[in-house]
């Protein structure tokens, strides 16, 4: 696990509900993994937005992580890009959604490395992808 360097983040993941704080921490670190193999996101900031752990990388959109009325926890995209469309283009069926801002958990155990690690890939990555198009 990467450690904390914001002391505001570390506190809002310990006020977190237990169920919410175990899915949130392995979103997290699977933002960072994911973060390691593109170079594009470097480097990567772990801030609050919202009152929720937020993380920004030069040429991306922001991701959020926290708990939701309707699941556990949940990985918040910008709702006013295409990620959610794109993500489930690529992934038709397989996850819960809240409209086009957020893919829904119960359990850390629903969380794909593969699929909601491309989700995270094409987030940090958006400013670089969406010129491509």
């Amino acid at each position: 696990m990467m450690p904390f360097k914001d002391p505001a983040v570390a506190a809002v993941f310990d006020a977190f509900p237990q169920s919410t704080r175990k899915g949130a921490l392995a979103l997290r670190d699977l933002i960072f993994e994911t973060a390691q193999t593109l170079p594009d996101t470097h480097p990567m900031q772990e801030a609050l937005r919202w009152g929720q752990p937020a993380y920004l990388a030069p040429k991306g959109s922001t991701l959020r992580l926290g708990g939701h009325k309707s699941a556990n926890f949940a990985l918040f995209v910008h709702c006013q890009t295409r990620l959610i469309g794109d993500f489930t283009s690529a992934f038709p069926g397989e996850d819960r959604l809240d409209g086009n801002r957020a893919v829904l958990f119960d359990h850390p155990g629903q969380i794909d490395a593969n699929r909601h690690g491309w989700l995270i890939a094409r987030a940090l990555t958006y400013h670089v992808t969406e010129k491509t198009r």
